[in-house]
């Protein structure tokens, strides 16, 4: 009887797995950072020169997909004071103090759930 089930060697697991680092720019200072999405789906984001790192749980960017679905919103990216009802303001309440809505959103343009809206400063989710 021929095996059905083939044997996957360690190394061929990890090529599966591949948790490719992206080089992606804020969309309108054109900072480099980088990040990439691990198995779990959780990612990890270096911020500015020194590759500061922020995650993002996956869990939390799914509730941030589903709290924002089909609406077009201000980026709100101010570090220190986001509008009301903006991703910015919704991220630092939800996720972490540190202003990350300009590295967010070229994220979420790369993944497809959202679009730039052409309102300057609003996004639009799917």
């Amino acid at each position: 009887m021929k095996k059905l089930i083939e044997e996957i060697s360690v190394d061929e697991v990890s090529q599966i797995m591949d948790e490719t680092m992206h080089d992606l720019k804020t969309i309108v200072q054109k900072k480099p950072f980088k990040y990439k999405t691990l198995a779990n789906g959780d990612k990890e984001i270096y911020l500015g020169k020194f590759n500061t790192l922020v995650k993002l749980r996956n869990e939390q960017y799914m509730n941030l997909l589903h709290t924002f679905k089909g609406q077009t919103v201000t980026i709100g990216a101010s570090r220190t004071n986001p509008p009301g009802g903006s991703l910015g303001e919704w991220l630092m309440k939800h996720i972490t103090k540190t202003a990350i809505a300009s590295y967010i959103v070229p994220i979420l343009l790369m993944d497809g759930y959202a679009s730039l809206a052409t309102e300057r400063g609003k996004i639009r989710f799917n």
